[in-house]
């Protein structure tokens, strides 16, 4: 298998929801990044980065919102450098791959995507609500996946807080004080030259926060955008038809083999045991 297959295996068919989502931010970067690079040599009078940023980034007006209604999802895969989808992709690689195998790819995609809308509206709220934005709120927009990502993390750290995981150079780290400290350094940072990020990011944070605490009292919020997750949801890769009329047994195998596809479809083939892939993959032998 040369890298030429695995990247349009990876584009076309990723192995779950998260690595989909992922692979669509960093193809819109890349997109932009070579657009902004022709633009740079050709020094055109009217360049298509503007165009996108004013129709596509979300604004902290409410007029121009009405305007651009789409901004409230399509601001979340534009960004501003590569260190800002960088560090965003990491953290919803390996945030939402501990969420998924809890709670499942759906929600995890639930608190995403919520999680940026309501980071985006509390932003919105914030700049006309208090004077230090008078003067620019009319031209003020954000961009970024960011409150998507400290939904999904503050989402993890609330329904598995004594979790572990080990950073460099600060060794093992709890998730309940992982997020406590991201959350204080965006409040400090609202003083700063990204206010407006800030604010998102912690109104993401909290609907992350929110969100476990609804679904632990019974109400899943990720049922709002149910038809959202067919978007993102990988296709089959394998499908296996066992059939043995001479076995006795055939019906359980089948039975055995149609939930580890079930699992498949709903988290991607990764989510499989080792044992659920030994499964399939002598049944795929059998059937030929």
């Amino acid at each position: 298998m040369n890298t030429a297959d695995d990247l349009k295996r990876l584009i076309y068919n990723p192995p779950n929801a998260i690595i989909r989502l992922i692979v669509i931010n960093v193809v819109i970067f890349l997109a932009m990044s070579v657009i902004g690079v022709f633009q740079f040599f050709l020094q055109t009078e009217f360049g298509i980065l503007p165009f996108i940023q004013q129709y596509f980034s979300f604004p902290s007006s409410a007029e121009s919102f009405i305007y651009r209604p789409w901004s409230i999802i399509t601001y979340m895969f534009l960004h501003n450098g590569i260190f800002h989808i960088l560090f965003n992709m990491l953290w919803l690689y390996w945030m939402g791959r501990i969420l998924m195998e809890h709670l499942g790819v759906n929600r995890v995609l639930g608190v995403y995507f919520l999680g940026g809308v309501f980071g985006a509206l509390l932003y919105m709220a914030a700049y006309n609500l208090f004077p230090v934005y008078k003067s620019v709120v009319d031209a003020s927009t954000v961009v970024g996946a960011s409150a998507g990502v400290m939904a999904v993390v503050a989402a993890t750290a609330t329904l598995l807080p004594d979790y572990t995981i080990r950073l460099l150079l600060f060794g093992d780290v709890k998730l309940k004080w992982l997020a406590i400290i991201i959350v204080i350094i965006d409040f400090i940072s609202i003083q700063g030259s990204n206010s407006g990020g800030s604010i998102a990011h912690l109104g993401g944070a909290f609907f992350g926060f929110l969100f476990i605490k609804q679904l632990q009292k019974g109400t899943d919020l990720s049922g709002y955008i149910g038809w959202m997750n067919n978007l993102f949801k990988p296709k089959q890769p394998l499908k296996v038809s066992y059939r043995n009329p001479e076995n006795k047994t055939s019906s359980h195998n089948q039975k055995t083999i149609d939930g580890i596809l079930d699992k498949i479809s709903a988290s991607g083939y990764d989510s499989l045991s080792k044992e659920e892939k030994e499964i399939l993959f002598k049944a795929s032998k059998d059937d030929k």
